[in-house]
């Protein structure tokens, strides 16, 4: 699963989303959406809104109190630039037969008590004043900045919407006792994968970052955001591209 923090300073978020040219990306199942909003009243109900989705089975009693909680949350992430921010609930069930999967054309569905899978998911933008055709030389850029860092894994990627540079870093933590279940103290191990896009319509480059506590599902949180990068568009999916029949 993914994130852990890194070394290299991450640069500033911009912090005025609606002036930024728009982009493209599928969040998939599992994926709830924190309420980032425009107004105070919006990221209310939005909040309300999320923590009944989020927990399904619980009722007013988690809910109310929670709303709150992560409206202030929401609202934090959103000063600090990010476009969308979310939390990733899976299965440690995360593989079926092809009979099971045959037997049912609903999403294979399991019970928390199987274990689960959780990681943070965020998406900012920062300015890089490039043209549009400079998307190589941005990533090259980020690349050799990345891989500066001895901690840092940094590789280049070739996106269906472009060049990009991902970078997957590992880090330690000491938990005190009096933060730990056991009343001792414990090592927490993260991961996180951040992925740097340059805009192909020039001036911005978006930040994908996912990351997670749960490493020994690594390499499932890797592949979950393999695909999102696959979604990733700069123009308008449901858009027909001009001379195509629609």
């Amino acid at each position: 699963m993914p994130t852990a923090p890194v070394n290299t300073p991450a640069p500033h978020l911009n912090a005025t989303p609606d002036a930024l040219p728009p982009f493209w990306f599928v969040a998939p199942e599992g994926f709830f959406a924190l309420p980032i909003a425009a107004t105070p009243e919006e990221g209310s109900e939005r909040a309300r809104f999320f923590v009944r989705e989020l927990y399904s089975r619980g009722d007013a009693n988690i809910w109310e109190p929670a709303a709150p909680y992560y409206e202030a949350i929401a609202e934090m992430m959103g000063d600090a630039g990010l476009s969308y921010a979310a939390i990733g609930l899976f299965s440690a069930m995360d593989v079926v037969t092809d009979a099971e999967a045959a037997l049912t054309d609903e999403p294979v569905r399991h019970e928390p008590s199987e274990g689960v899978v959780q990681c943070a998911f965020t998406v900012g933008i920062i300015q890089t004043d490039h043209v549009d055709d400079d998307t190589d030389v941005v990533a090259q850029g980020i690349l050799a900045t990345l891989s500066g860092d001895p901690y840092n894994d940094a590789i280049w990627l070739d996106l269906p919407c472009g060049p990009a540079v991902s970078c997957i870093s590992v880090r330690e933590y000491r938990l005190d006792p009096e933060t730990t279940a056991t009343g001792e103290e414990t090592k927490l191990l993260t991961g996180q994968i951040q992925v740097y896009v340059p805009f192909s319509t020039g001036l911005y480059t978006a930040v994908f970052t996912l990351h997670t506590a749960s490493m020994e599902h690594w390499a499932s949180v890797y592949r979950l955001m393999s695909a999102v990068l696959q979604t990733v568009s700069f123009t308008d999916p449901l858009e027909t591209p001009s001379g195509e029949p629609a």
